[in-house]
């Protein structure tokens, strides 16, 4: 239970992370696209870049499969 896993390179460029943006951290032109939203979910890619910002979680996690990665949550 306790053992490493070495993920390897080959699995390493598929993993995407998803995690919960509050609207106060965005700029304000972002904002202003989605004023009724509390927060976005960005995915970014293993190397920390912003990817992509969408309305709600159920949609990154699609947006990643769709595209062939492998979503995992942050918190």
């Amino acid at each position: 239970m306790n053992e490493k896993f070495d993920f390897g390179p080959q699995t390493a460029g598929n993993i995407v992370y998803i995690r919960r943006v509050e609207m106060d951290t965005l700029p304000d032109e972002v904002r202003e696209q989605v004023p009724d939203a509390e927060a976005l979910y960005a995915v970014h890619g293993i190397d920390g870049e912003r990817l992509a910002l969408v309305k709600d979680r159920q949609m990154a996690f699609m947006l990643a499969r769709q595209n062939e990665l492998t979503p995992v949550s942050v918190h």
